[in-house]
């Protein structure tokens, strides 16, 4: 078994930002209030584009070892989601997506046959695909930072 470890670190930075720091790139997320030059995608979108970049990615590995040419390929994606949980209101829908709609239109002189078996590989394979379909473990652990005591 392979693993990698992929490690985000994020934190608020004012103006209703939130900044993730991926390898060496910052990832804005949420509005900016004070310029929109700085306004970022929300969570919900960078999971959805997350989730087409890695269609993507999948999507030229699997074809070079199929041995066929995409010449383009387009990822719609479109996902409904109750916004009910997580604006506070009782509910009884889950506070995630209740569904995620994926259209992939590669540009190939591949056959349909071809083409298909190639998208049933990508589907496979997708890491993002896998963690949207199947549960994922996840710890979530609060740290309060200690207090500042003043020396007497």
């Amino acid at each position: 078994m392979s693993t990698k470890i992929v490690n985000v670190l994020g934190y608020a930075a004012g103006n209703d930002q939130f900044i993730v720091k991926a390898r060496n790139l910052d990832i804005r997320i949420s509005k900016n209030k004070y310029s929109d030059d700085l306004e970022g995608a929300s969570p919900i979108e960078y999971i959805l584009a997350g989730f087409a970049g890695c269609i993507n990615a999948v999507g030229i590995l699997v074809a070079k070892e199929l041995e066929i040419d995409i010449k383009s390929l387009q990822v719609e994606i479109s996902a409904a989601l109750d916004t009910d949980k997580y604006n506070g209101k009782p509910t009884a829908v889950r506070a995630g997506f209740n569904a995620i709609n994926v259209v992939v239109k590669p540009t190939s002189d591949a056959s349909p046959s071809e083409l298909q078996n190639w998208i049933e590989q990508v589907e496979y394979r997708c890491p993002v695909q896998d963690n949207l379909i199947n549960p994922t473990p996840v710890t979530v652990t609060l740290v309060k930072e200690p207090e500042a005591v003043e020396a007497a």
